[in-house]
């Protein structure tokens, strides 16, 4: 049973303001430990590409705290919500702390999609219950 669906667009030129503006700063905010090394790496070999990734994971963190119905407000928070990848590739939630702890106990799981282009990043999860009461 589908708990809840959330959508994100996000402007990949505000996420570039955004770092001109505060820097690294602004990426340790967003991204969790994990995703800031993927970020770094991905910013030195081609900075237009770091750019992107970070607007990536900032939508799929959107578009998941409206799947889960509580925006960005305890437990949800940027690094306690992380986007990785399967081996194959695949995008994954993976979730810490509190957040982590709020889910589980609700027995949930999420899907989630990204997809980004020269000037804009999209994401799109779905959550849903592994035992629908």
């Amino acid at each position: 049973m589908i708990f809840g669906i959330g959508t994100d667009v996000c402007d990949v030129r505000r996420i570039r303001e955004s770092l001109e503006k505060h820097g690294d700063r602004f990426a340790r905010r967003i991204l969790a430990e994990g995703e800031f090394a993927t970020w770094q790496a991905r910013s030195q070999r081609w900075p237009e590409r770091g750019v992107r990734y970070l607007a990536t994971r900032f939508s799929a963190k959107e578009a998941f705290s409206k799947a889960v119905g509580m925006g960005m407000r305890m437990p949800m928070t940027w690094r306690n919500c992380e986007v990785g990848k399967l081996p194959s590739g695949q995008p994954v939630i993976v979730l810490h702390g509190e957040l982590k702890a709020w889910f589980e106990a609700r027995r949930l799981k999420a899907h989630v999609s990204v997809t980004d282009e020269t000037d804009y990043a999209a994401s799109f999860v779905v959550v849903e219950h592994l035992d629908p009461t």
